[in-house]
């Protein structure tokens, strides 16, 4: 079974993406938010035909608040307490200890809504290595990583990282290394965390744009 975890937050203005508001404005800040979680779904949502299921994980708001936004289609759980790594293992430990109860074998990954450039086929993608690899990263150019996969609960890749700075994805893979874990890796893709990544957002939208219209973006 392939199950897909998107990690977000609801958007309200002054929490979240606190980060870009001195260049949108806290209202400009939550919209974008909105704008980029709602890209992400649409490119997890074409899996679920396929026998995926999809999992929203969020933080603020309420269930309520969330499904009227999202949909009533997916499963949603509040992040809980904890740092980023604490909130992750919680999310891979709950789900393969779900797969264990119906005797299935999982294959979980973990995505942010930071990251424009994840889409259908690089899921896709992901999940297919998961069948001979026990980690799976997509490498984000600013030293952590905008996806995580796993077969089984490896807990240890969420302890004693320096989560939200340039050390994230190399203590990953070192951990990963001190474990003898087989690792696939990726295409590195840019995320939207600050004024000066607003362009990988907006060179997005034209690739989106253009794809929709017809034309090739190469």
């Amino acid at each position: 079974m392939h199950h897909l975890i998107l990690f977000t937050r609801y958007p309200e203005p002054n929490r979240t993406k606190t980060r870009l508001i001195p260049a949108l404005g806290a209202e400009g800040a939550a919209n974008l938010q909105r704008e980029m979680t709602e890209h992400t779904l649409s490119q997890a949502l074409p899996l679920q035909p396929l026998g995926t299921t999809v999992e929203v994980r969020f933080a603020g708001g309420t269930n309520e608040l969330i499904q009227a936004w999202l949909g009533s289609n997916l499963i949603y759980q509040p992040q809980g307490e904890g740092d980023l790594g604490e909130k992750m293992a919680r999310a891979f430990h709950e789900s393969f200890q779900a797969g264990a109860k119906t005797q299935t074998q999982t294959q979980t990954i973990i995505i942010g809504t930071d990251c424009p450039g994840i889409d259908t086929q690089l899921l896709q993608t992901a999940f297919a290595h998961l069948d001979t690899v026990d980690l799976v990263l997509g490498p984000a150019l600013d030293g952590g990583y905008y996806l995580i996969g796993l077969r089984c609960f490896i807990p240890e890749l969420f302890k004693n990282i320096d989560w939200g700075t340039s050390q994230v994805l190399q203590q990953t893979i070192d951990t990963a290394q001190s474990l003898s874990l087989s690792i696939a890796y990726l295409a590195p893709l840019a995320d939207v965390d600050r004024p000066e990544d607003l362009e990988v957002w907006k060179t997005s939208l034209l690739d989106q744009r253009k794809k929709k219209e017809g034309y090739s973006i190469f």
